[in-house]
């Protein structure tokens, strides 16, 4: 094994190697938003034998940026200082796309978004579904199973 393989990171899927805490707030969000929506779906794929098209519906309720914004209320108060320093960061980042409807829930999602792709960069993935279960809780989950 040569030295560049011991440093990736074990959590990532493709094992390549960046460290998130050189990565821009955008870049963060960018890719949590997509762990955070592969884990809506496993998550929902794993609880019933709904047809592709329910799954789906159900997995948008669960990624709006409304929802999102709910589940950062439930994990918030669990993460460590670094983790919120993250979620800041993330939630600060002013982007030309933010829409005119529910701003505040659109920069709480971005920031949870930031966490959930800092924690995966990381190879942190047990601390993100740690994270996610709190999200996933039968009272928290937003969507109609």
């Amino acid at each position: 094994m040569n030295e560049t393989e011991r440093e990736m990171p074990v959590g990532t899927l493709l094992g390549l190697s960046r460290d998130p805490k050189q990565c821009g707030s955008d870049v963060l969000a960018f890719v949590g938003d997509g762990v955070f929506g592969l884990l809506v779906r496993e998550y929902l794929a794993s609880r019933s034998n709904a047809h592709a098209g329910q799954q789906h519906s159900r997995a948008v309720a669960m990624v709006r940026c409304e929802a999102q914004a709910d589940y950062m209320k439930i994990i918030e108060p669990h993460l460590t200082e670094e983790e919120q320093g993250v979620f800041r960061r993330g939630r600060n980042y002013h982007s030309s796309h933010t829409p005119r409807k529910n701003v505040a829930a659109y920069r709480i999602a971005t920031g949870l978004e930031a966490l959930f792709g800092y924690l995966y960069l990381s190879g942190r993935t047990e601390r993100m579904r740690e994270l996610f279960s709190l999200c996933t809780n039968d009272d928290n989950v937003k969507c109609e199973m």
